[in-house]
């Protein structure tokens, strides 16, 4: 009891030492993986984040997930943060309005594309790409399956099945900033696993878990 008592207040002595720091000192921090320095800078930032991707997209659940993506930005390009080139402020918020815009236009393709009949005839004359296409889900289905469970089910939730982090808070009953946490968590691993070399698949039938994938998916 007495060891759990002295890592609780040594994580609230480590919040308040960080609360005080500089946001220039937190991104050297993140830079060398710096987990709690992250949780600071995106409490930190997150609001008005938000607020800057809500102006760009003018959709609720468009502007978290920018803020989400631009904050894993944040995590892995920290170490190449130059304080000479400008204010962390400026550096941040500028990765946040980027990845906006970049939601703004993949939104204006979508809108843009031809109708279902056009997309089919396309699909059916582009057996190439359609074989990259069905490689590049096999290998993030692979990829998910990696995942603890508690990070895969939200992926799934969020980006198969459309739904927000305020509703996934709701339906599972745990909090936003949990949600928050574990998507980005989720969304590095991902990552990492994606730029790996993909592996020889495994010989054997596919578990279940890989099928609901696979439906979801493709």
């Amino acid at each position: 009891m007495s060891d759990i008592c002295n890592e609780t207040r040594g994580s609230d002595a480590t919040e308040r030492e960080l609360a005080k720091t500089s946001d220039e000192q937190l991104l050297e921090l993140v830079g060398k993986a710096g987990h709690d320095a992250f949780k600071q800078l995106y409490a930190r930032y997150e609001r008005t984040s938000y607020g800057l991707a809500l102006r760009v997209l003018r959709d609720h659940a468009l502007a978290e997930d920018a803020v989400v993506e631009a904050m894993l930005g944040v995590w892995r390009g920290a170490a190449r943060y130059d304080a000479r080139q400008g204010a962390a402020r400026v550096w941040i918020l500028t990765l946040v309005h980027r990845r906006a815009v970049d939601l703004v236009r993949r939104e204006q393709r979508h809108r843009s594309r031809a109708d279902d009949a056009e997309l089919e005839e396309r699909e059916s004359r582009g057996g190439g790409d359609e074989g990259l296409l069905a490689d590049e889900r096999l290998r993030v289905q692979q990829a998910l399956r990696e995942l603890p469970k508690r990070e895969r089910d939200l992926l799934i939730l969020a980006y198969y099945d459309g739904y927000t982090q305020s509703e996934l808070s709701s339906k599972l009953g745990i909090s936003l900033g949990t949600v928050k946490s574990r998507m980005f968590t989720g969304l590095a691993r991902l990552r990492r696993l994606l730029t790996e070399p993909a592996p020889v698949a495994p010989v054997g039938a596919p578990d279940e878990r890989g099928d609901e994938l696979a439906a979801r998916v493709a």
